[in-house]
Parts: structure tokens; C-alpha cells; sequence
């Protein structure tokens, strides 16, 4: 005994801007990424995939580029869960190396925006 109306926008663009990384800086963070991490360590051959993303809106104004921390499981036992599922234990050991990865981008950026 209710009425609902439900709207999909079909007439409205999408309500986030698809997150897409500048080239430039995808060879900035393959040099830096390889010499901090290794060439082993860094995969540049992640298939796209479909998020929202706030941070595309920032790409809107200025390049920008969006990664993900790979880090491995605590233990080689555990199931995979997922960013959002409640069951997701970090495995704080890659903390350090993203932290170290974020330091030097930004850097050597700066410095070769000075050059």
C-alpha cells in the first residue's frame, strides 16, 4: 500500500568522471616505482577496471594519476576479501613501502619540475 518512484537519470551524464592516469606521469611513476620497489615488484599490467573515484574530479583540473598498494597477505591461507568487506585484515609490512613510493614521487616530481 505504498507508492515509489525510482529515477535513473538517463538523461544526466555520469555522476563521477571516469578516473583516467596522464601518460607523463605514468612514466614518471614506472622510474621512480621501479628504482624504490624493484622492477619486480612493480606490475604495470593491472587490466582497467571500474570504480567512482573522487579523485577523478581532480583530474579534471590538473593530471594526476591513481595506483593501488599491492601487498600480500599476512598469511598465504587467507581468503581474498575485498577493500570493503569487513573481513579485511591489512597486512601493515607494505605500509612502510607505499609511504616510501608516495615520498619519492612527489620529490623527484618537484625537483624535476624545477629543472
Amino acid at each position: 500500500r505504498c507508492n515509489a518512484t525510482v529515477n535513473f537519470f538517463e538523461n544526466v551524464g555520469p555522476a563521477n568522471p571516469p578516473t583516467v592516469n596522464n601518460g607523463d606521469l605514468h612514466k614518471h611513476f614506472q622510474n621512480v616505482a621501479e628504482n624504490v620497489l624493484g622492477v619486480n615488484n612493480v606490475n604495470l599490467n593491472m587490466p582497467p577496471f571500474m570504480v567512482a573515484e573522487d579523485f577523478a574530479f581532480y583530474q579534471e583540473v590538473i593530471p594526476g594519476y591513481f595506483f593501488t598498494l599491492g601487498m600480500k597477505y599476512a598469511s598465504p591461507n587467507e581468503p581474498f576479501q575485498s577493500l570493503h568487506s569487513p573481513y579485511l585484515r591489512i597486512n601493515e609490512d607494505g605500509l612502510p613501502y607505499g609511504a616510501a613510493l608516495h615520498a619519492s614521487l612527489a620529490t623527484s616530481y618537484l625537483i624535476k619540475l624545477q629543472q
